[in-house]
């Protein structure tokens, strides 16, 4: 029953999704996990090295302007993104 709710809550929770450039590890994605995470709105972010993808879910009355998740990433260091789709 919870892996059921967690997939649910998943496919109904509203997401952005960054392309990011500049990474080169783990703590990278870390970084900007952590700066992402600190603005209103935002449940959660994980950010994948490999594919230079970065997941931001937001709460789902949530108004989060794009341009502010990429001032985040840019503040985590010397990384570029800009919104996929």
């Amino acid at each position: 029953m919870a892996l059921f709710s967690r997939k649910k809550d998943a496919e109904t929770v509203p997401q952005v999704i960054l392309k990011v450039e500049g990474m080169h590890c783990s703590s990278c994605g870390l970084s900007i996990d952590d700066e992402l995470e600190e603005i209103p709105g935002v449940r959660s972010a994980r950010t994948d090295v490999r594919s230079g993808h970065s997941t931001i879910r937001l709460e789902e009355d949530a108004a989060v302007d794009t341009e502010v998740l990429v001032a985040a990433v840019q503040r985590a260091g010397e990384y570029t993104a800009r919104p996929i789709g």
